[in-house]
């Protein structure tokens, strides 16, 4: 998959608490796709990373906060899980109005385990078929998403995976859908 994203530009939103693995991952096949991957956030930076939610891990040096990001800057999104990081997202208006502004353009957007719960807070898990984490799916339901448990599912352009153990699919997904995009690259 080498550069099939080359001149592609994706933003990857998180804030302190987001897993390590579900950043790093994404963010390196992106990358090796030839993509460009912004680290947006709502803090100006570094962001601390944890593992399982439970260990500090690596800190991460942040490339923008959301508010001075523009979504149409970027062909896509990625927003990682961990349980604290989307919950710290979700709160934030320019991180909810962010997300909603990639679904209202049809730019490819991604985000695995608790990521989704940004998702539900723009109103873009509405009317979709999703999957997450498993504690999350009923807050999903009652936005209005059909939730099943599957390894990885693209719904209108929105990519969900379950948790860590499905960042292969997740990734390859990802490249897929915005390598696939007809707005990617026509900026």
């Amino acid at each position: 998959m080498a550069g099939e994203l080359e001149g592609r530009t994706v933003a990857l939103l998180a804030a302190d608490g987001v897993e390590q693995v579900e950043l790093e991952r994404p963010r390196g096949a992106l990358q090796g796709a030839g993509a460009r991957v912004e680290l947006v956030s709502v803090v100006p930076g570094p962001i601390q990373a944890m593992n399982g939610d439970i260990e500090p891990a690596d800190t991460f040096a942040v490339d923008r906060k959301v508010g001075e990001a523009d979504p149409a800057a970027f062909d896509g999104l990625v927003v990682p899980g961990g349980t604290i990081n989307p919950d710290r997202l979700r709160i934030v208006a320019e991180a909810v109005d962010f997300v909603r502004a990639f679904a209202d353009s049809g730019r490819p957007i991604g985000a695995i385990c608790h990521g989704p719960w940004i998702l539900a807070e723009a109103g873009v898990a509405r009317d979709r078929t999703v999957t997450s984490y498993p504690s999350i799916r009923t807050d999903l339901r009652n936005a209005g998403a059909k939730v099943v448990d599957e390894e990885v599912v693209t719904d209108r352009g929105v990519t969900t995976s379950r948790d860590p153990g499905d960042l292969t699919a997740f990734c390859d997904r990802l490249i897929e859908q915005i390598a696939r995009s007809e707005l990617s690259g026509a900026r």
